[in-house]
């Protein structure tokens, strides 16, 4: 009987363990959305107090509303960027309309930044942004 107690107790601890390992493995290294977005970048920092990461944020314009026609309406789009190369590409893009490619988590851990959204590539440039207009502009001033 107490030989049976044991076996027992050893398969809930393995059904236990197995469902902890499953939860942490889906919250926090599952990719549940991957894709880019594109947006004027509009600020990168380097932040933290024990886990030092990248974090930045991005302005997407879109037109029109549910509610009227003709407007124009922007959302903000915040990351974490985990690899030191492309947040540095960033910050030499600051201002300048980009294009991104990003993973998003179901959750955030300390040493990968504190957005769910992490920015792993930067996809382009997009041309035209007021910036490089400006610069080929004979006429601006």
């Amino acid at each position: 009987m107490a030989k049976t107690g044991k076996t027992i107790g050893c398969v809930a601890t393995i059904i236990v363990l197995a469902a902890l390992a499953g939860f942490l493995y889906f919250k926090f290294w599952w990719v549940f959305s991957d894709g880019t977005k594109t947006g004027e970048l509009n600020s990168l920092t380097y932040t933290g107090y024990l886990f030092k990461t990248y974090e930045g944020e991005m302005i997407l314009t879109g037109y029109g509303s549910k509610n009227a026609s003709g407007t124009v309406q922007s959302k903000t789009f915040k990351f974490s960027v985990d690899k030191k190369e492309v947040a540095e590409k960033l910050t030499q893009m600051t201002g300048l309309r980009v294009t991104v490619h990003y993973k998003e988590y179901k959750g955030t851990l300390p040493w990968r930044g504190y957005e769910k959204a992490i920015v792993d590539t930067v996809v382009e440039e997009v041309p035209g942004t007021p910036q490089t207009q400006h610069q080929e502009d004979p006429f601006f001033l």
